[in-house]
Parts: C-alpha cells; sequence; structure tokens
C-alpha cells in the first residue's frame, strides 16, 4: 500500500532523477575548454560530445514511453536510472574521445526512458487535485538543472578534474534508486504488440529533425546538407503519422490531438522551451565574453533566473485554483515575451543589476507557463497511455529546444558577424587572443548586437505563445474522455 505522504517521497526521487538529466543538458558546456586541452578533442570531437548524446535521446523517447507502458514503469525507471549512474561514471573515467561520446549515447539513452516515465508516473501517483502541485515540483527540477548546470560544472572545473561534472550524477542516482524502490507502485499501460514499423519511422524522424536542426546552429540556414536532413525528417515524421492512423495497435493514438488541452499544453511546452533554451544559450557566453567572467561567475548570474522560475512555479499552483490554466500560460508568456524584449536593449555598458531584472522576470514567466501546460496536456492522458504520451511531449520540448538554441543561435552568429572584420568572425575568442583592445571592443559589440537580435526573435515567439494559448487552450480543463472516474485514477496509485 503507498500512502498519501509515501507518494511525496516517490515525486522527490522522480524530481531527483529529472534534475540529474538537467544537470547534464548544460553542464558540459563549461567543460568543452577543458576536453578539448585534456583529451587532444578535435572541434568534431566536442561537437559529437553534445550530438551523440541528443541524437539517442531523440530516437529513444516515443519507444521508452511505450515500452515504459507495456513491461512497466518503475521497474524501466529503476533500470535507467542504473543506466544513467554507469554512462556517468564511464563518461568521468573515459581516455579519449572515442570513449567519451560512446558514453553520451548510452548516457542519453537513459534520459530517454527517465523523461517520458517520470512524468507518466504523475499522472498515476496523483489525483487531479494534487498533480498540479507536483506537476510544479517536477517541472521545476527539471528546469532548475539548466541553469545550475554552469554553476556547478564552472565551480568543479577550478577544484577537481573534469570527470568530476559526470560524477555529480552518482549520488543522485543512488538516492534515486532506493527511493524508487522504497515508495513507488508498479504501474502498466496497454499490452499487445509492438508497432515495429512506427517505431523505426518515430526514430529515424527524430533523429533526423534533431540532427538537422544541430547541422544548422553550426553552418547556418543557408547549407542545403543540413535542410536536406531536416526535410527528409519532416517526411519520416508525417509517414509514421499516416502509419498511425492505419495501424491496428498504433505506436501514439492520433486521437489525443483531438484533445485542445493536450495539444495546447504540448505547443505551448514547447513554445516555452523554444524561448527560455535559446536565451540561456545566449547569456553565458554574454557574461563570459562581454563580461570576461569564468564558468562559474557566468553560471553564478545566472541564479535569478531559478529564484524567477521557484516562484513563478509555487505562484502558477496556487493560481490555477483561481484562474484557468489559459490564463495562468498566457500571463507566463507575456512575462517571457515582456523579459526578451527588455533583454534586446542590453549593451555591453548595461550593469549586471538590470540584466538580473530582465532574466527574473525570464524565470517568473517560464513558472507560470510550463507547469499548467504540461499539466494540462498530462490530464488529458488516461493513466494506460501516460508512457508513451508523455513520451510525445517529451519529444515535442526536446526538439523545439534544439530549434530554439539553432534559430536563435544562428541570428546571434548573423549578427555577430555583420559587425566584425574577416579576422575574428569564427568567434570572439579569436578577438580575445589577438590582444587588440579596439578589436576586442568592436567584437563585443556585435556579439551583444546578435544577442539583441536573439532576444527580440525570442521574445515574438513568445508574444505568439500568448495568442495561441488564449486561442487554442480550452477556457477549464475538462476530465479527459479516457479517464474512467476520479476515483479509479485515485485507486490506480494505490
Amino acid at each position: 500500500m503507498v500512502t498519501s505522504t509515501s507518494r511525496w517521497y516517490a515525486l522527490a526521487a522522480l524530481a531527483l532523477s529529472t534534475l540529474a538529466v538537467g544537470l547534464d543538458t548544460t553542464v558540459l558546456s563549461v567543460a568543452l575548454p577543458t576536453l578539448a586541452r585534456d583529451l587532444s578533442a578535435s572541434t568534431g570531437d566536442l561537437q559529437w560530445f553534445t550530438t551523440a548524446y541528443l541524437l539517442v535521446l531523440a530516437a529513444a523517447l516515443l519507444p521508452a514511453g511505450l515500452l515504459g507502458d507495456r513491461a512497466g514503469r518503475k521497474r524501466m525507471l529503476i533500470g535507467a536510472l542504473v543506466l544513467f549512474g554507469a554512462a556517468s561514471v564511464a563518461c568521468a573515467y573515459a581516455q579519449n574521445s572515442g570513449q567519451l561520446i560512446a558514453a553520451r549515447a548510452v548516457l542519453g539513452l537513459g534520459a530517454a526512458v527517465i523523461m517520458p516515465l517520470s512524468g507518466a508516473v504523475l499522472t498515476t501517483l496523483f489525483d487531479r487535485e494534487s498533480r498540479p502541485r507536483a506537476m510544479s515540483i517536477w517541472v521545476t527540477a527539471s528546469a532548475l538543472g539548466i541553469p545550475l548546470g554552469p554553476l556547478l560544472g564552472g565551480w568543479l572545473l577550478d577544484n577537481f578534474w573534469w570527470g568530476s561534472v559526470f560524477l555529480i550524477n552518482v549520488p543522485v542516482v543512488v538516492v534515486g534508486v532506493v527511493a524508487l524502490a522504497l515508495w513507488m507502485p508498479e504501474s502498466r499501460g496497454e499490452g499487445g504488440r509492438l508497432d515495429g514499423l512506427g517505431l523505426a519511422l518515430s526514430a529515424a524522424g527524430l533523429v533526423a529533425v534533431t540532427y538537422g536542426v544541430i547541422s544548422v546552429g553550426d553552418r547556418g540556414w543557408s547549407d542545403g546538407r543540413s535542410l536536406g536532413t531536416i526535410g527528409a525528417g519532416v517526411v519520416l515524421l508525417a509517414s509514421f503519422a499516416l502509419w498511425q492512423r492505419r495501424a491496428s495497435k498504433p505506436l501514439v493514438d492520433l486521437g489525443l490531438f483531438r484533445s485542445r488541452a493536450f495539444t495546447g499544453g504540448g505547443l505551448l511546452a514547447t513554445i516555452a522551451s523554444f524561448a527560455m533554451l535559446g536565451l540561456l544559450f545566449t547569456l553565458p557566453q554574454f557574461f563570459a565574453a562581454v563580461g570576461g567572467h569564468d564558468a562559474f561567475g557566468s553560471g553564478l548570474r545566472l541564479l535569478p533566473v531559478i529564484g524567477g522560475l521557484i516562484i513563478g512555479a509555487r505562484a502558477a499552483d496556487k493560481l490555477r485554483s483561481r484562474l484557468s490554466a489559459r490564463t495562468v500560460i498566457a500571463v507566463g508568456l507575456v512575462l517571457i515575451s515582456a523579459a526578451s524584449l527588455l533583454g534586446a536593449r542590453t549593451e555591453v555598458s548595461t550593469g549586471y543589476g538590470t540584466i538580473a531584472v530582465w532574466i527574473t522576470l525570464a524565470g517568473l514567466g517560464l513558472g507560470l507557463t510550463m507547469p499548467p501546460s504540461l499539466d494540462a496536456a498530462l490530464g488529458a492522458l488516461s493513466p494506460e497511455r501516460s508512457g508513451v504520451g508523455n513520451a510525445v511531449l517529451q519529444a515535442m520540448r526536446q526538439v523545439g529546444g534544439a530549434i530554439g538554441v539553432a534559430v536563435l543561435g544562428t541570428v546571434v552568429s548573423a549578427g555577430y558577424r555583420s559587425g566584425v572584420p574577416a579576422s575574428v568572425r569564427d568567434g570572439i575568442a579569436t578577438a580575445v587572443r589577438l590582444g587588440d583592445p579596439g578589436l576586442l571592443a568592436r567584437a563585443q559589440r556585435a556579439f551583444t548586437h546578435g544577442m539583441d537580435m536573439s532576444l527580440l526573435v525570442a521574445g515574438a515567439v513568445a508574444a505568439a505563445g500568448v495568442v495561441l494559448a488564449l486561442v487554442v487552450m480550452p477556457s477549464r480543463t475538462a476530465v479527459p474522455p479516457a479517464e474512467v472516474s476520479e476515483k479509479a485514477l485515485a485507486e490506480s496509485a494505490l
């Protein structure tokens, strides 16, 4: 018997698990210069340290959600945590670039199971009254890893060897495994045979789109190979959708997208991921390239994002009892848009106090947007389909975040290159290395201009999300048809 108290212990374990995944998403960025030196890694190797993780994550999200529904979510989650911990140790003690790339790929496989299933379990552990609070805690833990990664990574690199940035996952994994074993009940979804063709099409499509978007971030939107890869991925995903309409046992029930809550919640969470990941991609570079701060100092300056995020998530939990999810989400996106537009006025001479104000607003907006968006989408799922349904949501967020980094990164790059001579167009680090104060000042102004342009784009996307929230989201979240009753949902956690 799982008591009401033990459910929250299980949630704490799930939150720790997603925190570890969130940390791993950004902690590597501050370690890349050290890895280039200690492992003699080429530029291509450095790209694959990140790409290997993201591609496996994209490929395995839907299969992981389905297998969790079929084989048992508790069993799959514990196994994934053990795999994630073992891969973290392998990353820490890699002797060359090839070993680290392979270990990062395995790490992505573990994350692909953890992310959809940890969210799916919330639909069986918590009823409709307590789930919004649980969702706020889970989403906050996941999002906290993004700004905390550079902070912890920078401190570890200043005090220990580079492998320590991966070993921080190990104690989190140990605590998570023990807590899940003690307090989380087993749950399963629908049985039946696997949709092999659907798995292949979805995995290939997500990999192609993700890889193409990553390539665009490196080569620009004029690169034909990158655009061709994205196009092939879109075709594969369209073929996947067509097959799902014909398959007798489809991997994804496309009827889910007839739910305004599921479709709207997924799209709005994706828009929030687009805007925030793009913002968090440029800010650490601004702090380092323009402010001259080290990795730890850059991470420290992202703390207002965390403060705003925590306050926003707590406020969203309380406001949803008085206002509709649609209203709360729209207000959150308004704040993200306003913060981005304020940030677009940043200059080289802008003080940190001004920056802290608008990044706090951005964190507050994310906290108001993400938990109710995902809760509305998950609320449209039956417990039996929550694994694969949440996997669809996570796939949307991952691709949206990757597109955000690629699009906004390309805008930053274009703005920077338009303002500097050819000798430093490959990056502001070159201007630092040349030691010419005039050239460095010009490069810093150009980078700041590029960042401002990217924030304008992020603000426009968030503003479009406000309109989408008001149009697509239902005024009140209805009980999903797939749920038999509140009593059945509550009893499924016992």
